[in-house]
């Protein structure tokens, strides 16, 4: 038996990438957008081919993945922010709902979501995450705009027989 197999594509050139970034827990956020920018732009992926927008929070976030998504405009989407326990329940509300809104988006329109919404106990757990997972949400949109094309040619391709 012959399996098939795609290997990823990390080639970000012509993909359009739109980014949502809560402002909340500033200077986290701003680690996470300078790494993932600084991984799009090694992938290939052009300056003026990426929108940067900034939400107040995470549970923004969301919602201008959906206008995003739902302009047709984009390849991928990425999500970045920080939401660092504190003494209330509120980091679980926090957490769990914009993780769930993100999800949601990608699989409601179609679009891959790479989600760098980190969710740490404090904030040196987010500052020594914030490089790495940056640089991993613009491979992970890259690769995902990638695999969807393919996926969608394949499927062009076995209707044409």
């Amino acid at each position: 038996m012959s399996v098939g197999m795609y290997d990823p594509d990390f080639d970000g050139a012509g993909l359009r990438i739109g980014i949502v970034q809560a402002r909340f827990n500033e200077d986290i956020c701003h680690g996470l957008r300078a790494a993932c920018l600084t991984e799009l732009k090694h992938l290939g992926v052009d300056d003026q081919d990426v929108l940067l927008v900034t939400v107040p929070g995470a549970l923004e976030i969301p919602l201008a993945l959906q206008k995003m998504a739902e302009s047709g405009q984009f390849d991928a989407l990425i999500a970045l922010g920080a939401v660092v326990r504190g003494e209330t329940y509120h980091f679980e509300l926090v957490a769990n709902e914009s993780g769930a809104g993100i999800q949601r988006i990608g699989l409601d329109h179609g679009i891959p979501i790479a989600n760098a919404v980190l969710t740490t106990e404090n904030d040196d757990q987010a500052e020594a995450r914030m490089a790495g997972k940056g640089a991993d949400a613009a491979r992970v949109a890259v690769e995902m705009a990638n695999l969807v094309a393919a996926m969608e040619e394949l499927a062009d391709e076995a209707g044409d027989d």
